[in-house]
């Protein structure tokens, strides 16, 4: 077999985003792929499981001759507490969110030399949506919304590394994300089928119930990918 050009780390890969980037990349000749997670996930042809918790740092230190040959990384892992959106103002859970990437990130400075590009997934909380109602269309050249969120801590972190490597890096910013993955809590697409069986029971149309003000824009994780 032909050596591939490039090497991509997915990680996050049982997540939406994670494992529609999986699929893609797998097809794409000149890509070889890296699926980084927790547990098991089902890969396509060609694909590696990484079996690594991005909180444990002696972990990351342990795996990291296994991404040695890295070129690109998404990176689309996500540490979420039980009450979703009160645990996005929490300070613990920044923290973690920011430990996370940075195992990972001192574990590739150590071996992957040939680094080239990280993405990082974020999300529309980077403009303060949860916060107050945002203003349409946000803008990117505005400044960051004020509120603690540990975007802002990821983004510097990439900021201050940057001039360091022979990497670039972005960061994506969808709203919803719909797509296939039965395991994730953050998949809306679950959500949306239990509301239409309970409604189904209950002799109900599947009427939105939300008002105007919660009409959102969404992606397909297929596109993201």
């Amino acid at each position: 077999m032909a050596a591939r050009k490039h090497t991509i780390l997915v990680a996050g890969a049982s997540g939406l985003v994670g494992r529609a980037a999986v699929e893609h990349f797998a097809h794409q000749p000149d890509f070889q792929v890296l699926a980084l997670s927790r547990r098991p996930v089902p890969l396509p042809d060609g694909a590696v499981h990484v079996a690594l918790d991005l909180c444990d740092r002696a972990a990351c230190e342990s795996a990291a001759h296994n991404m040695a040959g890295v070129t690109h990384v998404l990176y689309a892992a996500l540490f979420e507490l039980p009450d979703l959106v009160a645990g996005w103002r929490d300070a613990h859970q920044m923290q973690v969110n920011e430990a996370m990437l940075r195992n990972l990130l001192d574990a590739l400075s150590a071996t992957a030399k040939g680094l080239r590009h990280v993405t990082i997934l974020q999300g529309t909380k980077a403009y303060g949506g949860h916060v107050k109602p945002l203003r349409i269309p946000a803008k990117e050249r505005w400044p960051r919304h004020p509120h603690e969120n540990f975007y802002w801590l990821q983004e510097d972190m990439l900021r201050a590394r940057q001039p360091h490597g022979a990497w670039t890096f972005s960061i994506l910013r969808p709203q919803l994300v719909f797509g296939h993955s039965p395991g994730s809590p953050m998949n809306i697409v679950a959500a949306i089928g239990a509301y239409a069986a309970i409604q189904r029971e209950l002799g109900q149309p599947l009427g939105f119930p939300g008002g105007g003000r919660y009409i959102t824009a969404a992606s397909d994780d297929r596109l993201i990918a």
